[in-house]
């Protein structure tokens, strides 16, 4: 119920910026400029947690960027899915064909022929292969508070967009939570590490789903990697090609 009156309310009620505050619509131009960013760039956690795939942000966790992914995820304004979809669009096309593309590296070489059009072919040439946005699963609790799931929200709103630019795109719910977790805020990179390893795992008939594609995971933001790690590890478990990582946001690293 609660996610329904928010989606309403938000279709209905003008709002101020998310972004700066200012009156006149949910996202005023110049935060979505600042939001769409010059450029996905590749972002590495210090320390760099086992198995964490390479990751792409497209902008940085500051300033417009942190105030809009706060606003959609911790107070519902649900339409700003859609241009925080296409800042991850543009992070996800980074990670397909980017240097080092894959599991730290590992099918670098595979990456922008299942990811792009042959080699070769024509303007009409479809991908090998859909490509599957998988997003790190919210804990059900946070699910109920919030209303929704921003993570999946925003990587359905970044296939649409994938897929307007000729792009075959799907976004499977393979991962669930098989143990609760404690908040992460607070926590530093070793203890996230302890606190979601094995907490993922893929539901069944996952295989099946991870057939179809490669895979790249994403997420609104990432600050250690280790949930993004733990996800690469339990795609990777349940048979699926994982061939990086995308998020909206990330922290400018040392």
């Amino acid at each position: 119920m609660r996610g329904w009156w928010q989606e309403i309310a938000d279709l209905v009620l003008p709002g101020d910026c998310a972004g700066c505050g200012r009156p006149g619509g949910t996202l005023c131009g110049h935060c979505r400029g600042a939001l769409l960013g010059s450029g996905a760039r590749r972002v590495e956690p210090s320390p760099v947690p086992p198995g964490l795939p390479v990751v792409h942000a497209a902008v940085d966790y500051a300033d417009e960027a942190r105030a809009v992914l706060l606003a959609h995820k911790e107070r519902g304004a649900l339409r700003l899915a859609r241009p925080l979809g296409e800042a991850l669009a543009r992070a996800v096309r980074a990670a397909c064909s980017g240097p080092g593309a894959g599991s730290r590296g590992r099918v670098a070489a595979r990456s922008g022929a299942i990811c792009g059009a042959r080699p070769g072919a024509g303007p009409g040439a479809r991908p090998r292969g859909c490509l599957l946005l998988v997003p790190v699963p919210s804990a059900r609790r946070a699910v109920g508070a919030r209303g929704h799931d921003p993570a999946r929200r925003i990587a359905l709103a970044a296939a649409g967009v994938l897929r307007g630019g000729g792009r075959p795109t799907r976004v499977p719910a393979v991962l669930r939570q098989r143990r609760r977790v404690t908040d992460q805020s607070g926590l530093d990179a070793r203890q996230r590490r302890a606190n979601v390893t094995g907490a993922l795992g893929a539901v069944p008939g996952s295989a099946r789903l991870l057939a179809a594609g490669p895979v790249v995971l994403v997420d609104d933001l990432m600050t250690t990697g280790a949930s993004l790690a733990e996800a690469a590890r339990a795609v990777t478990a349940a048979g699926g090609l994982v061939i990086g990582a995308a998020v909206v946001a990330a922290p400018l690293m040392p």
